[in-house]
């Protein structure tokens, strides 16, 4: 199966656990990381070399850190051009595909049991909602919370990712 992770961080260049958790699996056969923050650090996003990337994988991972309960603003713009063209172009490009979020948030399990108004699973439905409304097949998320390079468990990652 061909996987691409498809990632971004607003504080890229002060990113330890997300860079570790990279560069872990940067020589795998069979993955694929666009790393968002680098390829488009303009906010310009070449769609037609997406959709390029789109039709070459299997599943699709969506990797961020949390921030204010949402994605990073340049995975957002991705979002919004990349799936509006495959909506009102290549329809079926996505179908039978597998998606999934992997996501670090600096917060305790806790802070997303719902108490502060949403759960994590809440949190990231309009996600996958967008993929599974174009054909995808979702897989559950992997959260690291807590992030923190100290504690970092790369084996589970890899476990997660499918290359252990």
């Amino acid at each position: 199966m061909k996987t691409l992770i498809v990632f971004a961080h607003t504080f890229w260049k002060d990113s330890k656990v997300n860079r570790a958790l990279l560069e872990s699996i940067k020589d795998k056969n069979n993955l694929k990381i666009h790393n968002l923050s680098t390829s488009y650090n303009d906010g310009k996003i070449d769609i037609d070399k997406e959709l390029i990337l789109l039709k070459e994988t299997d599943k699709i991972i969506f990797q961020f850190p949390l921030f204010w309960f949402s994605t990073p603003s340049l995975l957002k713009e991705w979002q919004d051009r990349v799936l509006s063209a495959i909506l009102y172009g290549e329809k079926e490009l996505l179908k039978g595909k597998f998606f999934q979020v992997i996501t670090t948030l600096g917060g305790a399990e806790q802070s997303y049991d719902g108490h502060y108004g949403a759960t994590l699973e809440e949190l990231l439905k309009p996600i996958y909602y967008s993929f599974e409304y174009l054909g995808c097949k979702s897989v559950k998320p992997y959260a690291i919370f807590n992030a923190n390079i100290n504690t970092l468990d790369l084996n589970t990652y890899k476990k997660v990712l499918g290359i252990d």
